[in-house]
């Protein structure tokens, strides 16, 4: 049987090495000899003797969260030996590494995998407000290891080292040290442009020493730690667990 599907670029890449790496921009694999993490409903082929064990019912910590925030794709402990693929909607994957003291601030939405050495809470995005589009709630992650993000479209990746500002719903993720905001487009002179919208209502705003990643498009909050809904209806008791 003769096909260019055949042809080596589309054959499964092999690795001495355990971990997260990319079969091809859409595809990430993961070479299992132990555990890692992943979204629940990624996973698109396996060999070997994989488990998948979900973690969205746990009810304490960071799984009561999640739920609370409005949690629609919950986590899944993938462990066990052999070969995982996983993918999001076709989407872009991005591998960042984290070394001991670095720390990452990230759309629950834009999360695909990530090593089970890393630590994860889900927190308030401080200084902006409901009235925002944007998830009011990220994943921070912390500690050493790899993750995988998605991004519908190449990104870009901004150095902050004056002020910035990035409409909330094509930012993806950025240095947890930064000092995040927002403002609403009239403050901004966006508001109305020769008595038209802009439709940009609102522009989180980023200060400090850092980077922020950005999407060439615009999608509503969801996923790990974002679903707007919920966001909104859980008041002083969400503000109280994630202040922890």
């Amino acid at each position: 049987m003769r096909s260019e599907l055949f042809s080596a670029e589309n054959l499964e890449k092999e690795s001495a090495q355990p971990g997260l790496r990319l079969q091809n921009h859409k595809l990430l694999k993961a070479e299992l000899n132990g555990e890692f993490m992943a979204r629940v409903g990624s996973m698109v082929a396996y060999q070997g003797q994989v488990n998948f064990e979900a973690l969205g019912s746990g009810g304490i910590g960071k799984f009561l969260k999640q739920k609370l925030t409005g949690e629609g794709v919950p986590l899944m402990r993938v462990s066990g030996r052999g070969d995982v693929f996983l993918a999001e909607n076709a989407a872009d994957i991005h591998l960042i590494d984290l070394e001991h003291g670095d720390g990452l601030s990230i759309n629950g939405a834009n999360v695909l995998a990530f090593d089970s050495t890393l630590n994860y809470d889900i927190k308030l995005v401080k200084g902006v407000g409901m009235a925002s589009n944007a998830g009011l709630f990220n994943c921070v992650f912390t500690g050493a290891g790899r993750i995988a993000v998605t991004t519908k479209g190449t990104p870009v990746v901004l150095t902050v080292d004056q002020p910035t500002y990035v409409d909330p719903q094509a930012a993806i993720c950025w240095s947890a040290s930064l000092q995040t905001g927002y403002h609403r487009a009239e403050q901004m002179g966006l508001g109305t442009l020769l008595g038209r919208s802009t439709g940009e209502r609102f522009t989180m705003s980023f200060a400090g020493q850092g980077f922020v990643v950005v999407q060439p498009s615009e999608e509503p909050p969801g996923g790990l730690a974002g679903a707007a809904q919920g966001q909104q209806q859980s008041g002083g008791l969400l503000g109280n667990l994630l202040g922890d």
